[in-house]
């Protein structure tokens, strides 16, 4: 089981930027930290994932070219760095650990563990 602390949300008005931290309490060997985010009235979204042992990532589609992901490995922190922002991606935002082949499969069946959430607000 690993616990994890999100921080960094906020709001800002569109094309801004912010900075998400999901900070792992317990081994992050062979884990995979991913984001999903939810909006009201709308499912789930895979949003990004990074694998701690290498830091490969991989993006949604909606996301691609505007968020970036890393992470500072002896912090046990990983980083969701979202540029470009738009009111479309105003959500609550969910950071989550699971197995390495979550971070390609980027489905929410594969994670155990979930973060408090964190709101992003983009107004237009």
């Amino acid at each position: 089981e690993v616990q994890l602390v999100e921080s960094g949300g906020g709001s800002v008005q569109a094309g801004g930027s912010l900075r998400l931290s999901c900070a792992a309490a317990g081994s992050t060997r062979n884990l995979c930290l991913a984001w999903f985010r939810q909006a009201p009235g709308k499912e789930r979204e895979a949003v990004a994932s990074i694998y701690m042992d290498t830091g490969s990532s991989r993006y949604g589609d909606s996301v691609k070219g505007r968020f970036t992901v890393s992470q500072d490995h002896a912090k046990k922190t990983a980083y969701l760095q979202m540029s470009g922002l738009q009111p479309e991606d105003t959500a609550t935002y969910y950071c989550a650990a699971g197995p390495p082949f979550g971070c390609t499969a980027l489905n929410t069946r594969w994670f155990d563990d979930w973060g408090q959430g964190t709101q992003v607000t983009v107004s237009s």
